[in-house]
């Protein structure tokens, strides 16, 4: 994907937007972190200004997956950090979307990994472990199924039903 620009691929495959099975997020999100080129299988999370299960989902192991988070597009706390991102980072996580805010952004913008977020906001979030794992999400205008692939530039972001070879 690094030398194929999310540009290119919607030039290059305008029957999959046609009928659907590619489509591009809204352009509502702020770029962070390292790495501005990812992409993955999506793993799906819907919360609202809580994080512990975005917390226990980056303890896992990423194997490149792109973890994308229905925050409800609160702008009233952060609900992704700067520990949780370094963790993502060394779990082998390929990126993060956040359909809200985040903190920490200085330590995010040293990590080796593609976080998306509407924001940045000091206040922190709940901790109640309150929210829907692996379900379809709606983020950006756009529904989300859990397995779907990203592909995100500096362009914008991609979700597809399968993974593009290109």
């Amino acid at each position: 994907m690094a030398l194929v620009t999310t540009a290119e691929v919607c030039d290059a495959n305008p029957q999959l937007i046609v009928n659907g099975e590619l489509r591009a997020l809204q352009p509502i999100f702020q770029i962070y972190g390292r790495r501005p080129v990812f992409c993955g299988p999506i793993v799906t999370l819907k919360v609202f200004e809580d994080n512990v299960l975005i917390r226990e989902f980056l303890e896992e192991k990423g194997n490149g997956r792109v973890l994308v988070v229905d925050g409800g597009g609160s702008l009233r706390c952060a609900i992704l950090g700067g520990n949780p991102v370094v963790q993502a980072q060394n779990n082998g996580w390929a990126g993060i979307v956040v359909n809200g805010c985040i903190r920490d952004v200085d330590e995010i913008n040293g990590c080796d990994i593609g976080v998306r977020a509407l924001h940045s906001h000091p206040m922190k979030a709940n901790k109640k472990g309150i929210g829907e794992k692996h379900v379809p999400i709606t983020v950006a205008g756009t529904r989300i199924c859990n397995g779907e692939w990203l592909y995100a530039d500096t362009d914008g972001i991609l979700i597809s039903k399968t993974e593009l070879s290109v």
